[in-house]
């Protein structure tokens, strides 16, 4: 048994996220040696989830070997689909791109892209880049406006009957 075991809507959620990946390692005729491993524990702590296509006609080796992979490198084996297998593992705090992004949200400024249409649809759509700041925000309409701070308490109504 590998050591990451997940519940049937865990691996669930994690086939539909693999279903668009390509595969990042390939094991040929030499099978799974040790610079193919130290391969996939590297896309593993880089990618968090990964897929492996292996060049065997052999279904019972590949589902063998799947559960070898899980085991050795702690990771879950999500799923076996012919020749692709699927493999994740959580990524450290420090890797994961929303841990940075928590970390500094707001903070510095950011592009965003906004599209454009034309109104007669007949057009190509325009792509403007704008620079929004940490206390700014972008409206629907596509303006940046500055982020208020809420009032803390009652509405402004009910403050002015209340005086």
């Amino acid at each position: 048994m590998s050591a990451i075991e997940l519940t049937p809507a865990q691996r669930k959620e994690h086939r539909a996220a693999a279903h668009h990946l390509l595969p990042v390692v390939i094991i040929g005729a030499e099978g799974a040696t040790a610079a193919v491993v130290k391969e996939i524990d590297v896309a593993l702590t880089a990618h968090g989830l990964i897929k492996v296509r292996v060049f065997s006609d052999d279904r019972p080796a590949r589902e063998a070997l799947l559960q070898s992979l899980a085991d050795e490198l702690n990771a879950a084996p999500i799923q076996h689909i012919g020749k692709l297998l699927v493999l994740w593992r959580p990524q450290p705090k420090a890797r994961r791109p929303e841990a940075a992004e928590e970390a500094s949200k707001g903070a510095r400024p950011r592009v965003i892209k906004l599209l454009t249409f034309s109104k007669s649809g007949s057009q190509r759509a325009q792509i403007k880049k704008v620079t929004v700041l940490g206390n700014e925000r972008l409206t629907a309409g596509g303006l940046v406006k500055r982020a208020k701070k809420r009032t803390t308490g009652s509405s402004v109504k009910k403050r002015s009957q209340g005086a």
